[in-house]
């Protein structure tokens, strides 16, 4: 916004009004500079997360996302039928889970 000129002739109350005016733009731009600066790290996240595969390096990131979730599951999950078992169905549960993304490993080692 381009600030108002004041006319050689100014009356009492257009110096009055035009200082007001000139207040409200001072305090509607410290008002949009402040807004920017909270705003700031959330855009830089926003970046992060659509930039998400290209910061990481990594091809098919939300099947690693799956492949870690399953494996912590897993791992850190108790037996819900058995608690001596012997650890078997946790094993094939857990390979059966991770099939996808060792299938992915496999190939893209084959592919140089």
């Amino acid at each position: 916004m381009s600030l108002p000129e004041m006319p050689q002739n100014a009356s009492r109350q257009e110096m009055r009004k035009l200082l007001i005016r000139l207040r409200m733009e001072m305090h509607r731009q410290e008002i949009h500079h402040e807004s920017q600066q909270l705003l700031e790290p959330l855009q830089k996240m926003r970046g992060m997360t659509s930039n998400f595969k290209a910061n990481l390096g990594l091809k098919h990131g939300p099947l690693w996302g799956v492949g870690i979730v399953t494996l912590l599951g897993f791992l850190t999950g108790r037996g819900a039928k058995s608690k001596n078992g012997s650890g078997t169905s946790r094993l094939i549960g857990l390979t059966t889970g991770l099939l996808p993304l060792i299938k992915m490993v496999i190939q893209a080692t084959r592919k140089p």
